[in-house]
């Protein structure tokens, strides 16, 4: 709906090819912040995904080799490895059922998701968390502010622009609220303050909008608070990806030589009474 909005605002304004060409920005803007985002969550995962793989089979094919060595020891284990052989006997025969029960429980909360309701109080607890809150709140605030600046810069009335601009927004409980700043805007009420009254923006974010607002410069406000929430997400997702990796990495380490470990300490056990 903003191609079509912006495209027929430009055409009645007689400035065609630079909304086309604020459109084609528009574009390239929202697909780097996907591609960022997706990135940042793809190196995570596959890592967790690489770890739990790498314990699994250690657990199912690695321990229980082990295990029948020490069996025929008969010699008293340590607790350690006595943990880790109750642990891979629990997975070797409840692993199938703990596989189906993930994946019914996925399928269950994606059904729950459908219910808007649910959605809606899933996605406030989202925005409660401490750092994907933020994640989500600055990703859905730069796809408005940059849809908003947008659809002003290209003409379209500001009511229409608002309640467009809220529909990017990916976020039930953030669209609620530009619908209910629309509904005070259409009343008279600042933008700003229809916006601030939820909450759900960044102090920033409304702090530009209020003085774009005042000054009569609300296009080129809300594109600079556009700017500068892609910039702290972009800082953010950095930094994250950054971080995530290496503690992985080390988690992943940390669990395999624990397991290690405790398949090795009998085995010296056995040397030092040998000895």
């Amino acid at each position: 709906e903003i191609y079509r909005a912006t495209v027929a605002a430009g055409e009645q304004a007689g400035h065609l090819d630079k909304v086309l060409e604020r459109l084609a920005d528009y574009t390239e803007s929202r697909e780097q912040i996907r591609q960022k985002v997706l990135a940042a969550m793809l190196y995570p995962i596959v890592l967790t995904v690489m770890c739990f793989a790498i314990v699994s089979l250690l657990l199912a094919f690695v321990v229980p080799k082990v295990v029948a060595v020490f069996e025929t020891s008969k010699a008293k284990l340590p607790v350690i490895t006595r943990l880790l052989i109750s642990t891979s006997g629990f997975f070797r025969a409840y692993g199938l059922y703990l596989l189906i029960g993930a994946v019914a429980a996925y399928l269950l909360f994606r059904r729950w998701q459908r219910d808007p309701a649910a959605r809606r109080r899933f996605q406030r607890l989202q925005l409660r968390a401490p750092l994907l809150g933020k994640l989500t709140r600055g990703f859905n605030t730069a796809r408005f502010t940059r849809t908003f600046s947008i659809l002003t810069a290209s003409s379209v009335p500001v009511l229409e622009a608002l309640r467009i601009a809220g529909e990017v927004v990916t976020n039930l409980p953030m669209r609620d609220a530009v619908t209910d700043a629309a509904a005070r805007v259409r009343e008279g009420a600042p933008i700003g303050r229809s916006l601030a009254a939820s909450r759900m923006f960044p102090p920033m974010t409304i702090h530009l909008i209020s003085s774009g607002e005042s000054s009569g410069q609300l296009e080129s406000m809300l594109e600079r608070a556009a700017i500068s929430q892609e910039r702290e997400l972009d800082a953010i997702l950095s930094a994250l990806v950054g971080l995530l990796g290496p503690v992985l990495i080390i988690f992943m380490g940390l669990f395999v030589m624990g397991i290690v470990f405790a398949m090795l300490l009998p085995i010296f056990e056995m040397n030092n009474l040998i000895h």
